[in-house]
């Protein structure tokens, strides 16, 4: 990756996000399988044609900070920390991992995240929890009995202010959530592993062209909505999932001619806003076709 600093932040900053990374034929990390196939086949070929400004990863920078403190503590004898498994599958094919911290006694994996408010607010987990269960899963593989998943997420945009005025809020900077996991989902999680691998080494062999679209939960897909218009008015006097609801609703409150329907596309948030590869994709350029 070519790392570019379009305004001129100090050389220690640069230095920050600079790192020496060097794909393995047939590996494949934990978060590279929770990215959509496509995008993680087009990392690794267009590795050295892809550009990010350094103002683009300042957080990683505060995530690197994070996890550097936290690797100063000393460890428990039960516990294990910054540890790397790789964890040997068929046709020669590896996974890797380097889970934050692991308690033997408690049989949990614990992962450090700094994330957004928003996390909390929308319940929105199942990235990490899969994450977790996946780590669990390994370490599972070589011997240890691993069956609980924690995430302790830093909220770098926590308000004070916001956390007094009470509701669903999170009161402190700092949230922590565990899940207990079951044998039918590890029996599940064997599963989608090993049919992600599948999917990995046939899509080595395709074209960039003929890579299939990651799916619209990898893509973060929001939905197509319709709104109910009112002329002269900028908001929506309603929105509907479906334009026949928005017709229905029009029909029953029995609008004038001044009311219509306007079709809002759904986007893909990761494709336009978070992926390094999009230019190279062809679900993302048959979008954007000129």
């Amino acid at each position: 990756m070519k790392i570019t600093n379009e305004y001129n932040l100090p050389q220690p900053i640069m230095a920050a996000v600079m790192r020496e990374h060097t794909y393995t034929p047939k590996q494949y990390s934990v978060t590279a399988l929770l990215k959509g196939t496509c995008q993680t086949i087009l990392e690794r070929r267009h590795d050295n044609e892809i550009e990010q400004d350094v103002s683009e990863m300042i957080w990683l920078i505060f995530g690197t900070a994070v996890h550097g403190v936290l690797e100063q503590s000393q460890e428990t004898e039960n516990q294990l920390k910054e540890n790397k498994i790789v964890v040997e599958l068929t046709n020669g094919y590896k996974l890797s991992g380097i889970f934050d911290l692991y308690d033997d006694k408690t049989g949990t994996v614990t992962d450090y995240k700094t994330a957004s408010v928003n996390k909390v607010l929308f319940n929105d987990w199942d990235d990490y929890r899969k994450q977790t269960l996946i780590y669990c899963w390994m370490l599972r593989k070589i011997g240890f009995h691993a069956h609980r998943g924690e995430i302790v997420a830093m909220l770098k945009d926590h308000s004070k202010t916001k956390a007094l005025q009470g509701g669903d809020y999170p009161q402190h900077p700092v949230y922590p959530i565990n899940w207990e996991f079951t044998e039918e989902e590890f029996n599940q999680i064997d599963e989608w592993i090993h049919d992600r691998f599948e999917e990995l080494s046939d899509c080595e062999q395709m074209t960039d062209d003929d890579l299939p679209a990651c799916t619209p939960e990898e893509r973060w897909h929001k939905e197509d909505t319709y709104a109910v218009m009112k002329e002269g008015r900028k908001s929506a006097v309603r929105v509907f999932k479906t334009h026949g609801d928005a017709q229905a609703y029009i029909d029953s409150k029995m609008l004038d001619n001044k009311h219509s329907i306007v079709k809002r596309e759904g986007t893909d948030n990761r494709c336009e806003n978070y992926c390094n590869v999009n230019k190279w994709c062809p679900y993302y350029k048959s979008k954007h076709a000129a």
